[in-house]
């Protein structure tokens, strides 16, 4: 009798499964195959750009305290971009009336946003820019509406506003603020309640705040139209270490003594006390 083959007996023994597991066995491989080759790079150019990425350990960033603080004298400005030496006088209005905000109970001071005409913003944002730092200075609950006294409103310009906040070239804030001392400072001008941001001012800060541009620029507004609000006077540091009063000369020093040798006529103790810059009037609430 002669023997069966072995692959008409495994169909006999198997039936059906002897045709399946055939067919599973070349799926499984298939899908183990498309697994592990999944994640490799499709082309050679995404290998190309993963072998760009940097692999250097650098160590620690750069440290602030490692570095000599910036040297400028009181008379002049620190370096930075170009600014304006002069407009032509004129004002163009920007920005649009806004919602009060503060409570007002004394008084609401409406205000305008203007810029002198032949002054270039585009270097630090455009028009636009310096208007909403203006009205975001103004809203932030640290500023002046802290004090339930007060409020602000933008109005459009066909109202008479009590406060005109204008960004002015050198010679237009030189020519209203007297310029009386020889250093670039901003002024609040009372004919037209006209507070004068002095554009070399916001486009290069002042030494005292090491850097911090946008600091400085709140300062300016705060303190510049506090003056709008009757604070005349100004302030002194009252001890080392502590966040200077927004009445307090900033832009030229944070140092009583500093700021005494400059007009002996101010406030100013000579007492050598040196605060920390602020640019809020209420910096920790009302």
């Amino acid at each position: 009798m002669s023997q069966e083959p072995f692959l008409v007996r495994f169909a006999r023994d198997y039936g059906w499964r002897a045709y399946a597991i055939p067919v599973l066995t070349v799926i499984t491989v298939w899908v183990l195959f498309d697994v592990f080759t999944a994640d490799q790079p499709a082309t050679g150019v995404m290998a190309a750009s993963t072998s760009e990425v940097s692999t250097t350990d650098r160590g620690a960033g750069p440290d602030p305290a490692q570095v000599e603080s910036m040297d400028v004298p009181l008379t002049e400005l620190p370096p930075g971009g170009a600014y304006t030496q002069r407009g032509d006088g004129t004002f163009r209005q920007v920005g649009t009336a806004l919602p009060r905000v503060g409570q007002g109970v004394e008084r609401t001071y409406t205000y305008v946003v203007e810029i002198e005409n032949g002054v270039n913003t585009s270097a630090y944002g455009g028009d636009d820019a310096f208007v909403a730092a203006v009205d975001a200075t103004l809203s932030d609950p640290k500023s002046w509406t802290a004090d339930p006294q007060f409020a602000f409103e933008h109005v459009s310009g066909d109202a008479e506003p009590d406060l005109r906040i204008q960004l002015t070239s050198l010679d237009t804030t030189h020519s209203l603020c007297g310029n009386d001392i020889a250093m670039e400072t901003s002024c609040f001008y009372s004919d037209g309640g006209r507070v004068m941001i002095n554009e070399s001012r916001w486009l290069r800060g002042a030494a005292p705040f090491e850097g911090d541009l946008g600091s400085y620029r709140q300062y300016l507004i705060n303190h510049e139209v506090g003056h709008g609000l009757g604070y005349a006077a100004h302030d002194v540091c009252t001890a080392d270490g502590e966040l200077a009063p927004i009445m307090m000369q900033q832009t030229l020093s944070l140092n009583n003594s500093e700021l005494f040798k400059i007009d002996p006529s101010e406030v100013y103790p000579d007492d050598n006390a040196t605060c920390e810059f602020n640019p809020w009037p209420y910096p920790r609430g009302f």
